[in-house]
């Protein structure tokens, strides 16, 4: 799964994560504030009527919804990855 930045001080920025499910925030570890929440995904479906997370959308935490959306439509990241975009899955 791709990670994708938007707004904050790595706007713009990418980096492969090595899990089933993104995190509701990043980073996710140690204490202090996360810099970013998880906005949406991209999922990318499979034959067996499943789907895969191909990409998770993250922005920077006062930035608005509208505007994170139309930065990831700019930037193309569904076409990209040819995922359709969805709300982020629920924490298990």
């Amino acid at each position: 799964m791709r990670a994708l930045f938007v707004g904050g001080t790595v706007d713009n920025s990418e980096l492969d994560m090595d899990r089933r499910l993104p995190p509701a925030r990043y980073p996710d570890e140690g204490g202090g504030q996360a810099r970013y929440r998880l906005h949406h995904v991209g999922l990318h479906p499979r034959d067996d009527h499943q789907a895969d997370i191909a990409y998770a959308v993250y922005a920077a935490p006062d930035m608005a919804d509208a505007e994170v959306e139309r930065i990831a439509a700019e930037r193309d990241y569904a076409r990209r990855f040819d995922a359709i975009p969805a709300p982020p899955p629920a924490p298990m």
